[in-house]
């Protein structure tokens, strides 16, 4: 299994390996006691998984808060994404920074993003395919949300903002500056 710690030492990007014959391939995808010697830590209580149709598709950018912070395992299944992940730890030295991975079918790669971290994607081709492990059950009043276009970001979107594909409600969140500060180090 390939591990790389990107720029922000706490987003890991895990590539497990595949095993490949006449017949396809196999891959252990996941492996608690490999993930937690790389410091992808569980336990994880939820998969889920999203189809996005559209290319330009932007989910994002949301988090948990306590009492159910949750960090997520993403991996693209069909198709490819430009995954991000932004820290918002209040006190942390690389708050208000992203890191970034595009993962793909093809390059089998997952991000890990810890709770501390607004996450949010965009699909780089259509019929997109996304499945993702969470830390912490999905709880309406512990989610929060910064829009995905907040300038002080700068975010580098593979997207121009007209052509963005988003919900109604990723469309009405805050910009980071307006929010409370949801995590400390």
């Amino acid at each position: 299994m390939k591990v790389e710690r990107l720029a922000i030492p706490d987003v890991i990007l895990v590539t497990p390996p595949k095993f490949g014959d006449s017949r396809g391939f196999f891959s252990e995808t996941y492996n608690l006691r490999r993930f937690d010697a790389a410091g992808v830590t569980g336990p994880f209580v939820q998969d889920n998984q999203s189809l996005s149709a559209a290319k330009g598709t932007v989910r994002g950018l949301h988090c948990q808060i306590a009492p159910n912070v949750q960090g997520k395992l993403v991996r693209c299944v069909k198709g490819a994404i430009w995954d991000v992940a932004v820290d918002i730890r209040k006190g942390s030295p690389t708050y208000g920074q992203h890191v970034a991975a595009v993962l793909s079918a093809g390059n089998w790669s997952q991000l890990w993003v810890p709770g501390g971290f607004l996450h949010g994607f965009c699909t780089l081709e259509p019929d997109t395919e996304v499945v993702y492990k969470v830390t912490a059950d999905y709880d309406r009043a512990a989610e929060r949300g910064v829009i995905w276009n907040d300038p002080d970001l700068a975010l580098p979107w593979p997207v121009a903002e007209g052509e963005a594909v988003l919900s109604d409600k990723d469309l009405k969140l805050p910009l980071l500056a307006e929010c409370d500060a949801w995590y400390h180090v």
